[in-house]
């Protein structure tokens, strides 16, 4: 099959684009490069390269013009919760590009990677499930819901990964690579009272090739069914890194705008595809760190709006 993926070079899109290639499949990436990295991208020669923006109709139209039969929209803007335009113009225009044009290319799947905040920050059950209403509260949140909504009203046939936390190699977002650059730096380290469902990226790669191929419709949870606190997550971290801590980490009184925990209910893609999560967290988070120490970490990002994790290095 002749894949497009979106966002390609990021953490996500970069991990696919691997296990399509290693499957034998055509695969072609469109990315700006905002958040994603040249080196995530593989080289194969079965592989397309197009830089450009999803928000630009011409530059999405050229990379179209590989001809996919089905289309990974990967693509997204996170890094400022602040920058509305962007998140509107990267997320919500540039998804409706992806839509339209898929539409007129024949194409004949769309897989598409959505946030689990479109149930907001403060879900009205735990675990949450796919009956649970929509309503993003955040930039981010509300910027990529309307992708997944534009994309079902496409008419392609099209299957939605709602996503628990992913985390693994080449992940620059969230608190494993935070913590893992703060500890490398002799940074303070402290950690939010949350919880949270993590889920090893090869996992998602799991369920995400068969609903590429042609299994499942609609909307899915791609989760562990299972949450850990950060301190938790801390601790894996630590132990991974063999870092031995001379007290207790502080633990700190979560922000307004983050959900004390996201736990989502995976009972219907586990049903319809025949997957569960099976990386254990410390197995994870040990393949991380060990990326995390050859390539370092560079950059992170978060779309909430406190800015003390947003660490360099």
């Amino acid at each position: 099959m002749k894949v497009l993926i979106t966002g390609g070079a990021g953490f996500i899109g970069s991990h696919l684009a691997e296990r399509l290639l290693d499957e034998g499949h055509e695969v072609a990436v469109i990315d700006n490069f905002e958040t994603g990295r040249r080196e995530n991208l593989p080289e194969h020669k079965n592989f397309t390269l197009f830089e450009g923006d999803i928000a630009d109709r011409a530059e999405l139209d050229e990379a179209f013009g590989f001809g996919p039969e089905a289309v990974a929209h990967a693509a997204a803007s996170y890094k400022d919760p602040e920058a509305w335009m962007a998140d509107a113009s990267t997320n919500s225009l540039g998804g409706a590009n992806v839509a339209e044009a898929s539409r007129e290319a024949g194409v004949g799947r769309i897989l598409y990677f959505q946030t689990a905040l479109c149930y907001g920050t403060q879900p009205l059950e735990q675990p949450i499930t796919l009956n649970h209403p929509i309503r993003p509260d955040s930039s981010y949140a509300i910027s990529k819901t309307t992708a997944e909504q534009y994309i079902e009203l496409s008419g392609i046939p099209w299957v939605s990964l709602r996503l628990a936390n992913i985390y693994g190699p080449r992940n620059v977002s969230g608190p494993p690579p935070t913590f893992f650059s703060r500890l490398t730096e002799g940074k303070p380290v402290f950690v939010m009272d949350t919880r949270r469902d993590f889920i090893f990226v090869d996992d998602l790669i799991d369920v995400a090739m068969p609903a590429l191929m042609g299994t499942g419709e609609g909307a899915y949870h791609a989760s562990t069914g299972s949450d850990y606190s950060i301190k938790e997550m801390f601790e894996a971290v630590t132990k991974a890194m063999e870092v031995e801590m001379e007290e207790e980490v502080e633990v700190r009184p979560r922000p307004e705008d983050d959900a004390a925990s996201i736990l989502l209910d995976p009972s219907r893609t586990k049903d319809d595809f025949g997957w569960e999560a099976t990386v254990p967290l410390e197995d994870g988070i040990q393949q991380a760190i060990d990326w995390y120490k050859e390539n370092g970490v560079g950059e992170t990002y978060t779309h909430l709006k406190h800015d003390e994790v947003k660490v360099k290095s």
